[in-house]
């Protein structure tokens, strides 16, 4: 042992893991799937992501309770709610309860010419003084008279009325004894509003706690009833706690199953441990690398290091199985010289492959491409230059010998199944040809980690509440408040022309809550001075049919003059109202820049007509304003993806080309060795086509391993340095099999994940690895096998 740690090239491996414990020590770990959106979007993609991290849906979450009688469920649904609305976890709580709303009103009474559009100079004329008394009287006068007859004296122009009108515009829930329901009065419903962005999952856990540690006080012990939330903080905690969950029981799993594999071959432990120290190697040395560079560690890069685990420990089971029987040290020497030009052509291929990531757009898919390049490196290393030193005296496997001969023997018999192999190429490539249309999913929805059933309770609950959908969005940005303020109201000017020609249900705007300074002035320079007003006031009542003095009026005078001494109104007037929330939704600041965002309603069952809106943005004249449609720029991020991992994918095989025919010097042999490796990827896709799965980017990635994976093993049967001298041995036969059980294990596993990425891998890569040892042994030429 005292030997051994003399080692130059222990000594460095030791230095190196400690300097990587060390890192890994400090480092931090997250399962944000942002990490998977671009790094560069487009404007219509920044705000898809702004959106998706800190918007306001992305700040919602949607509560059902259901079971039980209905009066039950509303007593628990005001129970829940009156506990959330004194958690400051949460910035609004409603379920229907007329909690604030005298605040509201009293607030836009105090304050309506100011909010108020229709505040005009035309308004407050002789003629538009006759118009709007006209229509205040006829209200009074119909069945909601009594509601209007003590605003009447103060706000005869209706502006109150109309006010509310507008903010109560968008769509309202069914009621049952005071609170919201579902359409069918099965479910209570709550709509609650976090303090914190959506992508901020640990305070989404906590908002989520906090909703069921009120519904557990609410309903205690066994109550019949049962809590439902969704909803995208929900989608994000749920996806994160997906993601470790898998990461953890994937790895023990994997480990445990490679390590009952190598046990059953070696039959010794301390050879366990030895075979293992390249593995734990490139762990160590992927996770330190990624911290480093990215100063976090995403868990789908630690779930993808499971796959890892399966292919580095090839590079050990190589050097013991195809050196077994070595009775000296100096022998090694032979095995490096024999062997390991192979071994490290196959560890180049790899890393050829994974490179490919490195050049991608979304920062997720770079950490995987360093993870794995850095750690198989660095098991290659440690294989070669560590493991040797470390091996005793004498050291020997149990003798493979007889599954070995086995093993040539059906390798030498592997060539009769060409014609066999042929066939199931054109049965694929047909297979592939027919189902060409159908075989690539186009929508980003195909990678959402979120199950259906969790999809279908979102859907139901969205309907229930009416909770904004945000498909569709208008986006203005400045330098300041005010300046974005301005550029809403300008888009709100050429956006009110089609909400009456119904191409648009309706629009949302900040500056409807909080109007600019700028509209704010124009609307109290309309207000005639008091003296003004009484005068065309008692000219405007002489037309009217129903007869009212103009002492009535005075409380109105009053106001109005009130009014006009008001300063302008600023987002800390609002505090306490449902307007403020509104306000911090829709107009946001960050990094100098002020962010206003206009959402737009489509009528129900029917999708907005995009070319008429992208012209009303274009006519108000704001520079930088962009119409979004969500959904398109989801698909279109899609599609990106698509198109990146194309080009990368093929970047990436380009280089295993190159690289082959270099280190092969012949471009027959590097044919030679690619084709069972393209016949692999081939017959994979179109087993998965047969099973009704459409490809996804994913897919791509998992070809490209399949080549990268696979060509370790086709290397061996088509790539030695003295092959006519030293022929494919069984021993060599041995170690490719238990190394692909290895790898299969790895990756094969990751198909019972719930992640989308990790199982996409598993279904793609596990079979190809199998397929490319397969039909490396059918292609392989016969001089390659002992006589």
């Amino acid at each position: 042992m005292r030997t051994v740690l003399r080692q130059p090239a222990v000594i460095v491996w030791l230095c190196f893991l400690a300097a990587c414990a060390a890192i890994i020590a400090r480092a931090s770990f997250s399962a944000d799937l942002s990490a998977f959106l671009p790094r560069s979007p487009s404007e219509q993609q920044r705000v898809l992501v702004e959106q998706l991290r800190d918007g306001l849906v992305s700040r919602l979450i949607l509560v059902g309770i259901d079971s039980g009688d209905a009066n039950g469920r509303a007593d628990v649904s005001r129970k829940v709610a009156a506990k959330l609305r004194q958690d400051p976890r949460f910035s609004a709580i409603n379920n229907g309860e007329p909690v604030g709303a005298a605040r509201d009103e009293r607030f836009v009474f105090e304050h309506r010419y100011r909010l108020s559009p229709a505040v005009t100079p035309e308004r407050f004329s002789v003629a538009g003084l006759t118009a709007a008394l006209a229509d205040s009287l006829d209200l009074l006068s119909s069945s909601a008279g009594m509601m209007t007859k003590d605003l009447l004296p103060h706000d005869p122009t209706g502006e109150v009325t109309a006010l509310v009108s507008q903010l109560d515009s968008g769509a309202q829930p069914a009621m049952n004894d005071g609170v919201w329901t579902s359409r069918d009065g099965q479910r209570a419903v709550l709509l609650a509003q976090t303090a914190s962005a959506g992508s901020d999952t640990d305070a989404q856990a906590r908002a989520m706690a906090a909703i069921r540690a009120a519904f557990a006080q609410a309903a205690p012990g066994a109550s019949p009833y049962r809590l439902l939330m969704t909803g995208p903080g929900v989608f994000a905690v749920q996806t994160r706690d997906t993601i470790m969950h898998d990461v953890r029981w994937l790895s023990a799993a994997s480990i445990v199953l490679i390590v009952v594999l190598l046990l059953a071959v070696y039959r010794s432990v301390p050879t366990l441990l030895l075979g293992l120290m390249p593995v734990l190697s490139g762990v160590a040395a992927g996770v330190a690398a990624v911290s480093l560079a990215f100063g976090t560690v995403h868990g789908l890069t630690l779930g993808f290091g499971t796959t890892l685990i399966g292919e580095a420990v090839d590079y050990s089971i190589y050097l013991f199985v195809q050196s077994a029987g070595v009775q000296r040290r100096e022998s090694l020497a032979d095995w490096v010289a024999g062997f390991w030009p192979t071994i490290r052509l196959g560890v180049l291929t790899s890393i050829c492959g994974f490179a490919s990531m490195l050049f991608s757009g979304f920062p997720g898919l770079v950490q995987l491409g360093l993870y794995s390049i850095v750690g198989l490196s660095t098991a290659g290393i440690v294989t070669r230059f560590v493991l040797p030193h470390a091996l005793p005296q004498g050291f020997a496997i149990r003798d493979v010998s007889r599954l070995g001969n086995r093993l040539a023997r059906f390798a030498a018999r592997a060539p009769r199944l060409r014609a066999a192999l042929a066939v199931l190429l054109l049965a694929a490539a047909a297979t592939l040809l027919m189902q060409r249309h159908g075989l690539w999913s186009q929508e980003l929805s195909a990678l959402s980690p979120v199950p259906k059933a969790s999809q279908d309770l979102d859907e139901r609950l969205r309907a229930d509440v009416g909770a904004p959908d945000v498909r569709y969005l208008v986006v203005v940005s400045a330098a300041s408040e005010q300046a974005a303020l301005e550029r809403a109201e300008a888009v709100a000017h050429r956006l009110q022309p089609l909400v009456d020609a119904h191409v648009i249900a309706g629009y949302e705007s900040p500056a409807r809550y909080l109007p600019s300074d700028a509209a704010q002035r124009a609307r109290i320079a309309s207000l005639p001075s008091a003296e003004d007003l009484r005068t065309r006031l008692a000219v405007a009542l002489r037309d009217q049919t129903i007869r009212v003095k103009p002492e009535v009026f005075e409380p109105f005078i009053a106001d109005v003059e009130a009014a006009r001494a008001q300063p302008n109104l600023r987002r800390a007037d609002l505090q306490g109202t449902s307007m403020a929330l509104a306000v911090d939704s829709l107009l946001t600041g960050r990094d100098g820049r002020w962010t206003a965002m206009l959402p737009l309603r489509a009528a129900e069952g029917t999708d907005v007509e995009a070319q008429k809106i992208r012209a009303a943005v274009a006519a108000s004249q704001v520079p930088d304003a962009l119409f979004v449609d969500m959904k398109a720029e989801a698909d279109r991020l899609y599609q990106n993806y698509v198109h990146e991992d194309i080009r990368l994918s093929l970047g990436g095989f380009a280089a295993i080309v190159v690289l082959l025919v270099v280190a092969l010097r012949s471009p027959v042999r590097a044919a030679r060795t690619l084709a069972p490796l393209v016949a692999a990827v081939i017959v994979v896709i179109a087993g998965l086509a047969l099973a009704g799965k459409s490809l996804t980017i994913l897919h791509l990635i998992g070809m490209l391993l399949i080549v990268a994976v696979g060509s370790n093993y086709a290397l061996f049967f088509n790539y030695r340095a003295h092959a006519e001298r030293n022929p494919i041995s069984p021993q060599t036969l041995v170690s490719l099999v238990i190394a692909n059980l290895a790898t299969v294990l790895g990756f094969g596993l990751l198909a019972l994940s719930n992640v989308p990425m990790l199982k996409t891998f598993g279904l793609t890569v596990g079979p190809g690895a199998i397929l490319a040892l397969l039909f490396s042994a059918i292609l392989a030429p016969r001089s390659e096998f002992p006589r």
